[in-house]
């Protein structure tokens, strides 16, 4: 499966997709990296690996709409077939989500649907919760909304930082993105009304729940 990546910033998830597509047995490549900010460190993380990679800076454009039109044009000349949104900070038009409907993967740092949107480990710390974690899910309009692909739970400790928190998130997250990817790909996970029934899993294969113990 073709997949394009969408960025914003240091390009963690990125990386951890990298990794795991350069398995010859990983049913996804990465065909295009793309950036809606200049300069994002993962550029470089493409760069290195070989991968085509451009920079589509929003800035540049009228409206959201247009901005999406050229996003949709770089996407689809590149052959994509899923789109894997890592750490790309811009809200999508509609119109877009719905060309990509179960096309597009995003990963959010909560057990969803606890904590959409942002300054989500301050604000599960001050809600004082006891397990934390992150979700890869399709792609809705509303924010942070679609079916659940997979989920990490991680403890949240009583001395806990936002920061200390979402490290210990952002190791889960780069076990699970690709998880839940290579589901996909295989078509062992689909849509099916608004959830995601898996079918075909091996014995080998990994539950799509997975839990941090530390």
């Amino acid at each position: 499966m073709k997949v394009g990546v969408l960025i914003s910033g240091r390009g963690s998830n990125l990386q951890a997709l990298i990794d795991a597509c350069a398995d010859a047995d990983f049913p996804a490549e990465i065909v295009t990296v793309i950036s809606n900010k200049p300069g994002a460190g993962g550029l470089e993380l493409a760069e290195a690996a070989g991968i085509p990679h451009q920079v589509i800076n929003h800035k540049k454009f009228e409206d959201r709409e247009s901005f999406d039109g050229a996003l949709d044009e770089a996407l689809r000349g590149a052959g994509v077939e899923l789109i894997c949104s890592a750490g790309f900070m811009r809200i999508l038009t509609d119109g877009f989500v719905e060309k990509w409907r179960n096309k597009q993967l995003n990963i959010h740092p909560s057990l969803l649907p606890s904590f959409k949107g942002l300054h989500v480990h301050e604000r599960s710390i001050e809600a004082g919760v006891r397990i934390s974690g992150c979700t890869v899910h399709f792609v809705r309009a509303e924010m942070d909304d679609g079916p659940i692909v997979a989920q990490a739970a991680v403890p949240v400790h009583g001395d806990d930082t936002a920061s200390t928190l979402a490290a210990r998130i952002l190791v889960a997250e780069h076990k699970i993105y690709p998880l839940a990817l290579k589901l996909v790909a295989e078509g062992k996970a689909r849509v099916v009304g608004e959830k995601v029934i898996f079918s075909g899993l091996d014995e080998g294969d990994d539950v799509p729940i997975l839990s941090h113990p530390r």
